[in-house]
């Protein structure tokens, strides 16, 4: 089946996926970049976590989503997944090739700028760790910028965050397994490679203390969309305020509270049958 033609309308919605609920880190700042616009977001708690899923698996489920996202006539798709972006990007860009896609990637460039012991732990998880895409990154930024990246898989910690646990022994105890051994090989600049992983920055700032630097990559995703449909001159034209819209494939009261929990905002959430999102 073909691709339907794509037509972008300045006060259509932009459309957010994630795994599941991480991306709302994404979405607080491009509301508080964009006030003004619609968004829809997606969440994919049916499938999550991504993290420890085959690549072809994850890509299967990013054409997916954008298609159906696409039926919703979004001007605009942030992958706000790094798994996601690793994996699916540039087919997704092969594919809807008129429509603007914003992708996530772990804050390396402003990481290595921070650090003063030239150590820089990442936490992120498995697949994006080893991932072509965050591979070329890391050694073109170390190459640059003669910093040490030391790489943390954090296995089962989004898990944890998707399940609404941002505080239980558990995730303290993930937390400082995975922020502990960075901080003993000397590292003072941790980057969060992972958009779940926002939502527990004050655990790991118990852990590392306040002298790390914690860089989150939710902004300048905001700023690149920006950019963007600055350059398309897609920004919407309207002053009204903007809808906010949510679809998931897990449960809508999960994703009700969390959207009420994290970002202190009521959204209409509908639940998606995945035999609707075949592509």
């Amino acid at each position: 089946m073909a691709d339907p033609v794509i037509t972008l309308h300045r006060d259509a919605p932009i459309g957010i996926f994630d795994s599941g609920i991480g991306g709302l880190s994404v979405l607080r700042h491009v509301q508080s970049l964009l006030p003004d616009e619609s968004l829809l977001y997606f969440a994919d708690s049916g499938f999550a976590p991504y993290g420890e899923k085959p690549e072809a698996v994850i890509v299967d489920r990013a054409v997916s989503i954008a298609a159906f996202l696409l039926t919703q006539h979004i001007k605009a798709l942030v992958v706000a997944c790094n798994t996601a972006t690793a994996a699916a990007i540039a087919g997704l860009r092969a594919r809807y090739p008129d429509l603007p896609v914003v992708g996530v990637e772990p804050g390396l460039k402003p990481a290595a700028s921070l650090t003063r012991s030239g150590t820089v732990g990442v936490l992120a998880t498995a697949n994006t760790l080893a991932s072509e895409k965050f591979l070329k990154l890391q050694s073109q930024v170390a190459q640059d910028a003669s910093v040490t990246f030391l790489l943390q898989a954090c296995n089962g910690l989004a898990h944890h965050i998707e399940k609404g646990e941002l505080s239980s022994r558990e995730t303290q105890q993930l937390v400082e397994q995975y922020v502990k051994p960075l901080l003993a090989q000397h590292a003072d600049t941790l980057v969060l490679g992972c958009t779940h992983y926002p939502f527990v920055e004050q655990l790991i700032r118990d852990v590392a203390g306040p002298d790390v630097n914690i860089v989150d990559t939710g902004e300048p995703v905001a700023r690149q969309l920006q950019r963007l449909l600055t350059q398309r001159d897609l920004l919407r034209s309207t002053a009204a305020a903007g809808h906010l819209l949510a679809y998931t494939t897990g449960s809508s009261s999960t994703l009700s509270l969390a959207f009420s929990k994290l970002l202190r905002l009521d959204a209409l959430v509908q639940v998606v049958s995945t035999t609707h999102m075949s592509h």
